[in-house]
């Protein structure tokens, strides 16, 4: 059964900073090494104007618990999350998720 490692980005103070910074942490995230794929999204705006539940989101798969937990400990790894909480002005969580369907 596949993991992925899902970051979910709250809604930045500054979204133009963190547009123009997320880019970098793309590429770090594409470095990790085990990554099977990778997918990214932006949350739709609410049609009343009231702010998303989330920002952006960033899905990095692997093929089991124990490559995504091994992939924790890496140096580009440990490149990406600092840069990830640095951009997350509004916040920022990680979860690990077993993959149930794809």
């Amino acid at each position: 059964m596949s993991t992925k490692i899902t970051f979910i980005f709250d809604n930045p103070v500054d979204p133009a900073a963190f547009e123009s910074a997320y880019p970098d942490l793309i590429e770090r995230a594409r470095r990790v090494p085990g990554v099977l794929k990778m997918e990214t999204s932006k949350v739709w705006p609410k049609e009343d104007g009231t702010p998303t539940p989330a920002y952006r989101l960033i899905d990095l798969y692997f093929a089991e618990y124990d490559a995504a937990n091994a992939a924790v400990a890496t140096q580009e790894m440990g490149a990406l999350f600092p840069r990830a909480l640095e951009l997350a002005t509004g916040g920022v969580r990680v979860v690990f998720a077993d993959v149930e369907e794809s």
